[in-house]
């Protein structure tokens, strides 16, 4: 379960760095609420993630998630470049994540 829950966290974590920048070009209070849960649920997840999981592996494999995610929802929602060479680099950030899953 607490491999689910830092799964989970790193998907709040996509969602709220998408958020971000629907903060910054909408400027509402809509976008602020949805920012703040996105990054709230994010936080609680690896919390409890946290309680049997050792922190460098759980935060490590959030951030991945986190960067990567966002760096995807950046080029499927925000036309950013989808270069051949940050793809490789994002897939390596990954495969970091599961290699860690699969030595912890």
């Amino acid at each position: 379960m607490a491999w689910f829950s830092l799964v989970l966290a790193g998907l709040f974590e996509m969602s709220g760095v998408a958020l971000i920048n629907k903060l910054h070009k909408d400027r509402n209070w809509k976008s602020f609420v949805l920012l703040v849960i996105g990054f709230g649920a994010s936080f609680l997840s690896l919390s409890y993630a946290m309680e049997s999981i050792p922190m460098g592996t759980a935060y490590a494999i959030w951030t991945g998630i986190g960067a990567s995610g966002g760096a995807i929802l950046g080029m499927i929602l925000y036309g950013e470049s989808k270069d051949w060479k940050r793809l490789v680099f994002i897939a390596m950030v990954l495969c970091a994540a599961v290699g860690l899953k699969l030595v912890s």
